[in-house]
């Protein structure tokens, strides 16, 4: 049994490790400066990122008699990663909402709005985190369909959460476009780019769980496990455009006045 398909390369693993420092300490800052605590899952996030590809480092540098303590960093933190992610990004959508005084626009009640899609993520977090746990453990056929099966259940919860906020995300959008409330004309900071960040953010991290629901799904012998470049361009780059979006469209600088309200 191998731990890789293919031989992992160290430059474009390292690459990676100083992209995803560089957010991370970025998010810090941004977190500590504007006192905005629901986007510390993020900045987890973005340091189980960097930590993964840490162990993706380390594997190269043992290729080929791999250990299977880099492996098992590498393979949880990567595939946990999005999910602390998720677990910020839901939390941006009630807190515009309340801002704009629009609670009437969303699908589903401001209350519990958050506490439904994060409660989501923690059931894909948990399932992702187990599947990992024994797949990464794996020593036999069957324990690694056993690990692949848990960890596809974990990315379709992800994959279904993210697409029922996707859509309350639209529909909240639609309605506050054709009847814009009165705290929606006196905001003075550009809310509405917010949004878009949301839709592009939101797609790139469903793009990536497709992909890895994909590539769990064909299993080991398919082209997706055998080629490095692939979860390097469709998981890594695609949470660094995430990471970076965040930074560049930070909430802290659209959500202003929201603690007020």
């Amino acid at each position: 049994f191998a731990y890789y398909k293919y031989d992992p390369s160290t430059a474009a693993n390292a690459i990676f490790v100083a992209l995803f420092s560089i957010t991370a300490v970025g998010h810090a800052f941004l977190l500590a400066r504007n006192r905005t605590w629901y986007f510390i899952p993020f900045l987890v996030g973005c340091l189980f990122e960097a930590v993964g590809y840490i162990g993706r480092v380390i594997s190269a540098g043992e290729t080929p008699d791999w250990t299977l303590t880099p492996y098992l960093i590498q393979s949880l933190l990567i595939l946990l990663g999005p999910s602390l992610y998720a677990a910020s990004i839901y939390m941006i959508l009630g807190r515009l909402t309340c801002m704009l005084e629009a609670e009437a626009y969303s699908v589903i009640r401001v209350k519990w709005l958050t506490k439904i899609f994060v409660l989501g993520d923690v059931f894909s977090f948990l399932a992702q985190g187990a599947g990992g746990g024994i797949l990464a453990k794996a020593t036999t056929p069957k324990d690694q369909d056993l690990g692949n099966n848990i960890i596809l259940v974990g990315l379709g919860i992800q994959i279904a959460f993210f697409g029922l906020f996707i859509i309350t995300t639209i529909i909240f959008h639609l309605r506050i476009a054709a009847n814009p409330t009165a705290k929606s004309y006196s905001v003075a900071v550009p809310w509405r780019q917010l949004l878009w960040v949301l839709y592009v953010t939101n797609t790139l991290i469903l793009i990536r769980s497709v992909f890895r629901m994909i590539e769990y799904a064909l299993g080991w012998d398919s082209i997706l496990m055998k080629r490095e470049v692939y979860l390097l361009v469709l998981d890594g780059m695609l949470m660094v455009i995430v990471s970076v979006a965040f930074m560049r469209y930070h909430p802290s600088k659209f959500l202003v006045g929201y603690k007020q309200v």
